[in-house]
């Protein structure tokens, strides 16, 4: 045959392929829009989640950044109405314990905090927009006033993550110097490879050399399990304060398991990643958090969609890695709830490098080939998507975006996508087409 029809047969080809490719594209475009559940600011426009959530003891919340506002507003929207219209009793984030712990205490009517500012300020590590926000400080401010009307059912704040080791170390120390001044030496003793932790004291280069030694992660295990010990048996005498008590242990908890992260950053966990560490105590605070309230507590979660989407429908299940929505829902098949949370474009509060102070920066189109451009593509601003019955094409792996607390425009692809099949991650999505940033509550720098 001669060359010139070998190209033109060739090309034919690829443009039939490529018509082929078009129409299948088109037609999941059109099912995404004909399944797609339109919604707008109006209290209503969220039924069809409260819905979903009346028969789960655990929703998950996502958000595929940690600063837009939307994301923000929407998840908080949707925490009042299941404390108000379903009562759940406890909000937990992707925050610090004892930094929580404030808040909680501020909205329980307690403590020495009079406005929701104040009980944010204990948020001083980056990124502080995080968590103080306009949008967190008016919720907190909500339940606060909710709370007082309802002192009977007063719902929680608490914190999971586990970067609190030096605030949490000294809280253990001061907690059981009231209690237990014997265990609180002991304690003190124990803790002493972390004392270079100290702010007091001078940065020592040998703290990462102290904490990766084999007895330090037994000494903070030593001082957990008297902690519970002794908490164990405190909670059984008359006029015990659970809540102090509660809080003293899940301050030992993350220094344990805080040491676990760093041991497992120097790779002294046999293999173990500071990714598994951090995601296995963060479910370990939400059990804790359940059996501490009552039997079947029912609790919302707010973290990143990393944390909360199904680990195992994501290119981490191929590290090894796993998560929070994995962990919840191996637990408590359909007793929990996966919300996630997807943008086209706008802008978001974001740092371009680590602690460095966030910014207003733009948000770069979604690229081909991901969930997120489908959803640009059906031209519904925002709308809700149940996943548990989604077209049968979207349930093939493609791209889909995440921005943490830093966002590299220039490396888009490399920094901010991976790939996943999201009816298999979450149960319900919720796209914002375009959004807009998080506003901090400090100036920016």
């Amino acid at each position: 045959m001669h060359a010139r029809f070998i190209r033109r047969a060739a090309v034919a080809l690829v443009l039939a392929g490529l018509t082929g490719s078009c129409q299948a594209q088109n037609a999941l475009i059109a099912a995404v829009r004909a399944a797609a559940v339109p919604i707008s600011e109006q209290p209503h426009a969220l039924n069809p989640v409260i819905q979903a959530a009346r028969t789960a003891n655990v929703v998950l919340i996502g958000e595929a950044t940690h600063g837009t506002h939307e994301f923000y507003r929407t998840r908080a929207d949707i925490t009042k109405r299941l404390i108000t219209e379903q009562g759940f009793d406890a909000v937990v984030i992707e925050g610090d314990w004892p930094e929580a712990q404030r808040v909680n205490r501020y909205v329980r009517g307690q403590g020495p905090d009079r406005t929701p500012e104040q009980a944010l300020a204990a948020f001083e590590r980056f990124p502080r927009w995080m968590w103080r926000n306009v949008v967190v400080r008016d919720f907190v401010g909500w339940l606060r006033t909710r709370n007082a009307s309802q002192p009977g059912s007063m719902a929680a704040f608490y914190g999971m993550d586990l970067y609190s080791l030096r605030g949490s170390r000294r809280e253990v120390l001061r907690g059981l110097s009231i209690l237990d001044p014997a265990l609180a030496r002991r304690a003190e003793s124990r803790y002493g490879c972390l004392n270079a932790l100290d702010p007091a004291l001078p940065d020592d280069p040998a703290v990462s050399v102290a904490i990766a030694a084999q007895t330090c992660a037994q000494n903070v295990e030593d001082v957990f399990a008297e902690v519970r010990q002794l908490v164990t048996g405190r909670r059984r005498l008359p006029g015990a304060a659970p809540e102090v008590l509660f809080d003293l242990e899940q301050n030992a908890r993350v220094v344990k398991n805080a040491v676990n992260y760093e041991r497992a950053s120097l790779n002294l966990l046999g293999g173990g990643s500071s990714w598994n560490v951090r995601d296995q105590h963060m479910t370990e605070t939400l059990e804790a958090i359940r059996a501490h309230l009552a039997p079947g507590a029912k609790i919302v979660v707010w973290a990143h969609n990393s944390h909360l989407g199904d680990a195992r429908a994501t290119e981490m299940a191929r590290q090894n890695e796993v998560n929070v929505g994995q962990l919840v829902r191996q637990r408590y098949g359909k007793d929990a709830l996966l919300i996630g949370m997807t943008t086209h474009t706008g802008s978001v509060t974001a740092a371009p490098e680590w602690n460095l102070p966030g910014r207003l920066m733009q948000i770069r189109p979604s690229l081909e080939g991901s969930y997120e451009r489908l959803f640009h593509d059906t031209g519904i601003p925002n709308f809700l998507l149940d996943l548990r019955r989604a077209p049968q094409g979207l349930v093939q792996d493609r791209l889909e975006r995440a921005i943490g607390v830093q966002y590299v425009p220039a490396s888009e692809r490399l920094s901010h996508y991976f790939l996943a099949s999201l009816p298999r991650q979450f149960d319900l999505v919720l796209h914002f087409d375009v959004t807009r940033a998080l506003t901090p509550l400090d100036p920016p720098s």
